[in-house]
Formats: C-alpha cells, sequence, structure tokens
C-alpha cells in the first residue's frame, strides 16, 4: 500500500507520493485546476489515483497558529468529502508552516524564482506526506 499526499490550493493540487515501503515521500505531480473547480482537480485526481493503486491519501489541513480551523481548513474538509464519496480514505494531517519550509529548502537549494509557486506546492504535498510517514513509524515504536 503506498500513499499520497496532498497540499490542495486554490488553483493547484501538489501531489506527493510514498515509495513501496511508505519510508521515503517524492514530488510527483502538480494538479493545475480552474480556479476553486474542485471537481476538475478531483477528476484528475482520481487519475492518479486508480493508475498507482492508491486507496489512502494525505491531506493536508490548514489549521491555524492556535490549532484552530480557518476558511483555508473548510477547503480541505469539503475535498476530504468528495475523495470519501469515491471510497477513498482520506487521513488529515497539519500543514503549519509547510509551506515556510517548502519555501525555506528551495532557498538554501538555490532553486530560481521561476515556476517558483508550482514547485513550492508539490514540495509541500511531499512534507505534508513525509511528516506523516515519520508519525505512523514513531507511533509503531
Amino acid at each position: 500500500m503506498r500513499y499520497l499526499g496532498l497540499d490542495l490550493g486554490i488553483t493547484s493540487l501538489g501531489v506527493a507520493i510514498s515509495d513501496k515501503t511508505n519510508t521515503l515521500a517524492s514530488p510527483f505531480k502538480l494538479i493545475k485546476f480552474a480556479r476553486e473547480n474542485y471537481d476538475e482537480a478531483l477528476e484528475k485526481l482520481l487519475e492518479i489515483i486508480k493508475t498507482e493503486g492508491i486507496n489512502t491519501v494525505i491531506l493536508g489541513i490548514p489549521k491555524n497558529m492556535d490549532n484552530s480551523l480557518g476558511f483555508a481548513a473548510q477547503r480541505s474538509l469539503n475535498f476530504k468529502r468528495m475523495l470519501e464519496e469515491h471510497n477513498i480514505k482520506v487521513i488529515l494531517e497539519d500543514e503549519r508552516l509547510t509551506t515556510v519550509e517548502a519555501l525555506n529548502i528551495m532557498k538554501n537549494n538555490g532553486m530560481k524564482k521561476i515556476n517558483k509557486q508550482e514547485k513550492t506546492d508539490i514540495l509541500a504535498a511531499g512534507i505534508i506526506l513525509e511528516n506523516f510517514l515519520k508519525r505512523i513509524e514513531n507511533e509503531k515504536k
């Protein structure tokens, strides 16, 4: 069983995938869609889920620093519901500061500003998935 990590935005969905041992998360793809057209995003994501044989996705939920849920979190909760209607198991993973972490990684590796937003979304999805994989590994101990 492999996992997909997702970073949902207003016009894009960053996707990362785990390796077969579920120890590594790798950036996979950026799904672009019309502004707030989550049906379009879902359609494209379902193709990946089918092709890669995924049955569980790890969806980032943007919490406020005080742990409360705001407008952006509602977007993720709605997308979770859409996925579950297709019998996809969804696990929510706190994504606070993943974009900041992604930007720092890119800056420290000298990445150019060209397509920076696209790279940030994919990298953030990888961080979300990586955090989940680390958490479940620690729970096994």
